[in-house]
């Protein structure tokens, strides 16, 4: 009998960047899955020794042909019917869409119902830090095979060609980006002096809110993708994923801030993945195409 048989598909592969030094990229990422209890296949986009918006930094991105081969290999792997989800991040440049384009069809060809989760890793507040032919390449190859897209945002509005300065403009944007979940943070909120992050499918318009923390770690787009991908596969549904990975984040967020770390502190928080304390507000807005139904 084949291992891959005895036990229903856990694993994640997590195609990211991977710094020696913080809490960004894979080392967020995989850290949290594996405290949940998801096995993690972990892909390096990039080396870096610490997050560049610390001090410049040496970055190392693997040749291309290099990292086409590692990942043909992945698919090839025996053990690829272990593999649940796929994750990807920060890319390294533009060539590595397709790699992952492709290693995500032989994941679903294996595992129909595995899922696909894109973080557009791409921009900020300040605009694009990756060349624009990168971040094409995430727009136009991997959002629109993704079954969950989880940008923040200024990435939305970079992928959408808009300002996005309100709820409602980020809804309209979200219904077309074209995956069929859409988690958006840094999303605008509706208590004053606050941040959201707004979830949208078919059939919800969700936004869980809180307030702001100045000056944050960087980390939390990472961290998020990763925690609410765990919860989807420990089978919550989506208000309970939202609620709790929004908590989960702050929580760790905001017990960083207080110690006045320049890093996210999970390893001495990684309570807080798995039972968050934290209160943060819900509100269920209206979906947009719930008018059009009758």
């Amino acid at each position: 009998m084949s291992a891959e048989k005895t036990d229903a598909p856990r694993a994640v592969i997590v195609i990211s960047s991977h710094v020696a030094r913080g809490s960004v990229g894979n080392r967020a990422a995989v850290f949290a899955l594996e405290t949940l209890g998801f096995p993690v296949w972990a892909v390096p986009t990039v080396i870096l020794p610490w997050h560049p918006g610390h001090s410049r930094a040496t970055r190392i991105v693997p040749p291309l042909d290099q990292f086409k081969a590692l990942m043909a290999d992945l698919e090839r792997a025996p053990w690829l019917g272990e593999v649940r989800a796929v994750l990807s991040g920060y890319l390294g440049e533009a060539g590595q869409a397709e790699a992952v384009a492709s290693l995500v069809a032989a994941v679903k060809a294996k595992t129909p119902d595995a899922l696909y989760v894109c973080d557009p890793v791409m921009g900020d507040s300040g605009g694009l830090y990756v060349p624009e032919s990168t971040a094409a390449a995430m727009r136009d190859r991997l959002m629109p095979i993704a079954d969950i897209a989880t940008p923040n945002r200024y990435e939305l509005e970079w992928m959408a060609g808009a300002p996005l300065p309100d709820i409602k403009s980020v809804t309209a944007a979200a219904l077309h980006a074209g995956p069929s979940t859409m988690l958006v943070t840094s999303a605008p909120a509706m208590m004053t002096g606050g941040t959201g992050n707004f979830l949208l499918d078919g059939s919800q318009a969700l936004l869980a809110e809180h307030r702001v923390i100045e000056k944050p770690p960087n980390g939390l787009g990472d961290l998020t993708a990763a925690v609410y991908l765990a919860r989807v596969l420990s089978g919550q549904p989506p208000v309970k994923a939202l609620q709790s990975t929004t908590a989960a984040v702050y929580e760790i967020l905001a017990r960083t801030a207080k110690r006045g770390g320049d890093e996210l502190q999970l390893e001495t928080d990684a309570q807080s993945l798995s039972h968050p304390m934290a209160m943060v507000q819900l509100r269920h807005l209206l979906h947009p195409g719930r008018d059009k139904r009758a």
